[in-house]
């Protein structure tokens, strides 16, 4: 029986059939890539009309991907029209046309790739567009810049360009330092080499050790050899900042050409910026000087102007440079000035300096209207925004229940069904890429229904995912389920914590999916690691056994007291503790210290953009908690500055010190 929930302790049976042994051996096959097995098991599950028989005639093709001919795949594509298999061979298939180098075919199939979330496949689909004579170089341009791997098709496209003098020279000394900026050394060479193609052993060299290629002898600099300094100076900064900083001023500022100093210089900032250096804010400024002395435009990264804002906000000893907080903002691209995170922080910048202006009303207003743009947006700073404004955080009133028929609509939907059936055998990552697909262009009523189904089955990760998913028909009760509820509370209530932190915490740490295990080895709901519950279990007495790391209440004991833990050893700061069980307390003891600054700041200024969202996540995440844990039906959230606190600075004198136990 269909019954409204609100996603709290619901557990019915996933479907299941009597012969789903075929699937999980195949997925064995698969993974032994045992092309004899595969064929066989292949051909009972398509006998025996298996509802997952799809995935085992998909495993079979991939695993022979090399010898397919385009018959194959085309016949596979009708045995399976519009479905996510159908799509996955294609974007395979795709990857393997441009390892061929089958341009016509690729790009007759290109056409038809619906979900076109794969980098590698764009760059093979513009080259293919190239041969046939399109015009395709913004696009090139863009896709090439946005590379994050050296992979085949996005070296192959850029290499084809350039020799067709549609990308420059200019070009791929850009793409080369964005990518040594960004640790990305591979990519780097490959465009490097573009411009210099017998320079292999020079480019290892200064990737290896910039300090020693910089310390080298040097006759005439040509253009080239100074973009090689240049890109040694900011691998050298990667990894010390302030050494580079020295090289700069001793030598290097005055022999590169203003703007390649002025690159290694923001480059310089930022990695001061990310290891809270008090200097970042002056490499910055540097650079800022050296820009101001060229006519060519300097297209600094969105990450570079990023740090460069939040070393402002971090400067002056806690009082921050208004000014230079615009500044790179207005330099960004357009997506991330809309960004929530920059326009929060423009609006305060405004306030600011409106303080001093001669006509401050205009700012201000600037301030509160731009403010007003996010304040409505359930997110870090969408709450955040609301509280500067003096409103209460709004929470969305409950949408109307779901019809019987809207949610027999998400129960008999066949991507979903299948999507289930996976994930009921364990075979959770395709049953995830599954269900994604079945709801990727969902109306909002109908990702209500697909969420609630997920919620009815306990699959709390897609009940979570599809219900953040809708925009104006917002469940908050089914966004933030609250399973395990009794289990979660008690143990809260016995660590003496804070339940809406816990809650907000699993949320982000699990999604609530208890035997879920991480690439890292962390365990269950709270994600705990063996060494945290070594620590952890010898102080509470217990007998530590890592095969109840999975066991809710085992899991749930261990996590809340580490995080009580925590608590203490930060004096009562939820961020702290939060970035803590994230990165491990070492790392926010070293970032807490230096000037007391504003904790948003502070925050902002995290260095590891994971710990950075992955606070502002548990902190709003435990404001909503707050709130639906006294009402499904809420309509305001307690403050999240009050949770928040006022400011974050370093570890008071009178404080003990920092618990040893502590991993």
């Amino acid at each position: 029986m269909l019954v409204a929930g609100s996603c709290a302790n619901a557990t019915p049976a996933m479907a299941q059939t009597g012969n789903d042994g075929i699937v999980l051996d195949a997925r064995e096959a698969l993974r032994r890539q045992d092309p004899g097995r595969l064929a066989s098991l292949r051909a009972n599950a398509v006998a025996a009309q298996h509802p997952l028989a799809m995935w085992v005639d998909y495993w079979e093709l991939t695993n022979r991907l090399n010898t397919l001919q385009t018959a194959e795949v085309e016949a596979f594509y009708l045995r399976w029209p519009n479905t996510y298999v159908e799509d996955r061979l294609r974007n395979d298939w795709l990857l393997e046309l441009g390892r061929r180098r089958d341009w016509k075919t690729l790009s007759l199939d290109a056409a038809r790739f619906r979900m076109n979330d794969d980098r590698q496949v764009t760059c093979y689909a513009l080259l293919a567009d190239h041969l046939e004579g399109k015009d395709v170089r913004s696009a090139a341009r863009n896709a090439w810049f946005a590379q994050r791997d050296a992979d085949d098709g996005c070296a192959l496209m850029a290499s084809t360009l350039y020799d067709a003098k549609l990308l420059t020279e200019a070009d791929a000394w850009r793409r080369a330092r964005m990518a040594v900026d960004a640790n990305r050394p591979q990519v780097a060479r490959q465009a490097a080499l573009l411009v210099k193609p017998q320079s292999d052993a020079e480019l290892t060299a200064l990737l290896d050790n910039p300090a020693k290629y910089l310390a080298g002898k040097h006759i005439t600099l040509t253009r080239a050899a100074k973009e090689f300094r240049t890109l040694a100076l900011l691998r050298l900064a990667s990894t010390d900042p302030d050494a580079a900083a020295v090289q700069l001023n001793m030598k290097w500022e005055a022999v590169l050409p203003p703007e390649l100093a002025a690159w290694a210089w923001a480059s310089v900032g930022k990695q001061a910026a990310k290891n809270l250096l008090p200097d970042a804010s002056t490499y910055y400024q540097r650079a800022e000087m050296l820009q101001a002395k060229t006519s060519i435009e300097i297209d600094w990264t969105d990450d570079i102007l990023a740090w460069k804002a939040r070393a402002a906000l971090r400067a002056n000893d806690g009082a921050p440079r208004w000014q230079q907080v615009v500044q790179p903002i207005n330099s960004m691209s357009a997506a991330e000035q809309k960004e929530a995170t920059w326009v929060y922080w423009k609006a305060r910048a405004l306030q600011a300096l409106a303080g001093s202006s001669a006509e401050p009303a205009p700012m201000l207003a600037q301030a509160r209207e731009m403010l007003g743009t996010i304040a409505g947006q359930l997110s870090f700073y969408g709450s955040l925004a609301a509280e500067d404004l003096g409103q209460p955080i709004a929470l969305p009133a409950r949408p109307q229940p779901l019809t019987p028929a809207e949610r027999v609509v998400a129960l008999r939907d066949p991507g979903l069904t299948r999507a289930t059936q996976l994930l009921s055998l364990g075979l959770r990552s395709e049953g995830a890429r599954e269900w994604n697909y079945s709801v990727r262009s969902l109306g909002e009523r109908e990702l209500l229904a697909a969420a609630q189904l997920a919620c009815d089955l306990a699959i709390w990760d897609r009940c979570v995912f599809t219900s953040e998913k809708t925009r104006s028909e917002i469940d908050m009760a089914q966004r933030y389920p609250t399973p395990y509820r009794a289990e979660i509370l008690a143990a809260a209530r016995a660590a003496a914590l804070d339940p809406a932190l816990v809650y907000g915490l699993i949320r982000q740490e699990s999604r609530f999916q208890a035997d879920v295990r991480s690439a890292a080895a962390a365990y269950g709901l709270m994600q705990v690691i063996q060494p945290t519950a070594k620590v952890v279990s010898r102080r509470l007495g217990m007998a530590y056994d890592p095969a109840q790391l999975n066991d809710i209440g085992t899991n749930l004991k261990l996590g809340t007291s580490y995080l009580k833990l925590l608590i203490d050893d930060f004096g009562g700061s939820q961020a702290l503790s939060a970035a803590g069980y994230n990165a491990g307390p070492g790392r926010p003891r070293r970032w807490r210290e230096g000037a007391v600054i504003d904790s948003a700041i502070w925050i902002e200024n995290i260095p590891f953009s994971e710990t950075r969202d992955y606070v502002k996540k548990v902190l709003s995440n435990a404001t909503f908690y707050a709130a639906l844990l006294q009402s499904p039906d809420a309509t305001q959230a307690p403050s999240l500055k009050a949770r928040m606190g006022r400011v974050v600075g370093p570890r008071p004198p009178q404080a003990p010190p920092p618990d040893t136990l502590l991993p």
